[in-house]
Parts: structure tokens; C-alpha cells; sequence
């Protein structure tokens, strides 16, 4: 399912599960509407104590309060579970201030397909009809999930 941004909070909610809270409502105030049908633009800062559209990391953000899991892809961790160092939490900062790049400049559509076991939506977002976990598996910031190899812990 395609979700429109505005949108997505009434999709979600409307399966049963309880809204997330939000802390800053007027954050996410749409920057333009893309030419695209079903796309559009919005504004992410990295994330810091109130998270309603932000980037955690490299594959995890909120968009509209909503705590998104983008699946077919995973990034290094900045903060826990490290196992290869401060390589892998260098890394994990350009993952993360590349996919902040790409939502901010690009205009995307979200695909949602139910939650994971902490509870985080599951999304894939799409630039150009491209997964953006292609574009940071290309780059060498990512790998596939959950078949690749951690290959910044060796």
C-alpha cells in the first residue's frame, strides 16, 4: 500500500493500533507537493528529544509521529551493539546524514506493511521508484536485511 503523508497516521490507526504521541505537530508542515501522484516533500532533522518527523539512523525514522522501520535494509548502530568500533559508528553517522539528504531533497512515497517486534511500523520509502535502501546498499552505507553480511564488524 502507497500511503500519502498525511495520510498515514489515519491508515495506521485505523488497523487497531493505538496513535502514537506526539510532541511537535506543526514540525512536518509538507516544504511542497511533488509533481508525482502520491508523492511528497517534508522537512527531517535528525532526531533529538521530541520526534515527530526526524531520522534515528540509517534505516529508522519517524514521519508524522509515526516510528518507521525501513525493512530490506540495515545500517550500522551509532549507539549500541557495535561490534566494529568507531568505524562503524563513523559509518553509521553517514548512513544516517544520507538518508536525512535524500528525504530532504527528494520527493518519496512510503509503502507500509505492519509492525515489527518493537512495535515500529514497517515501511519501504521510494525515491524516484527506487528503495532509498538501494541507494545506501550502492554506497556502501547499508547492507540487505536480513541476508547480508554485517561486513563492518570483520
Amino acid at each position: 500500500m502507497v500511503a500519502v503523508f498525511g495520510g498515514i497516521a489515519a491508515m495506521i490507526a485505523g488497523n487497531g493500533s493505538p496513535q502514537p504521541q506526539t510532541t511537535n505537530p506543526t514540525a512536518s508542515a509538507p516544504v511542497e507537493t511533488a509533481s508525482l501522484a502520491g508523492e511528497q516533500r517534508m522537512r527531517f532533522q535528525m532526531c533529538g528529544s521530541e520526534r515527530f518527523t526526524c531520522v534515528v539512523d540509517g534505516d529508522t525514522i519517524w514521519l508524522e509521529g509515526l516510528n518507521l522501520r525501513l525493512e530490506s535494509y540495515d545500517t550500522p548502530e551509532p549507539y549500541n551493539d557495535i561490534c566494529g568500533g568507531q568505524a562503524e559508528v563513523a559509518l553509521a553517522h553517514n548512513a544516517s546524514a544520507r538518508l536525512l539528504k535524500l528525504l530532504n531533497d527528494n520527493s518519496f512515497t512510503v509503502e507500509t506493511h505492519g509492525t515489527d517486534r518493537y512495535d515500529r511500523t514497517l515501511a519501504t520509502i521510494r525515491i524516484g521508484g527506487t528503495d532509498v535502501g538501494d541507494i545506501l546498499i550502492k554506497e556502501g552505507l547499508a547492507r540487505r536485511w536480513p541476508d547480508g553480511n554485517e561486513w563492518w564488524c570483520l
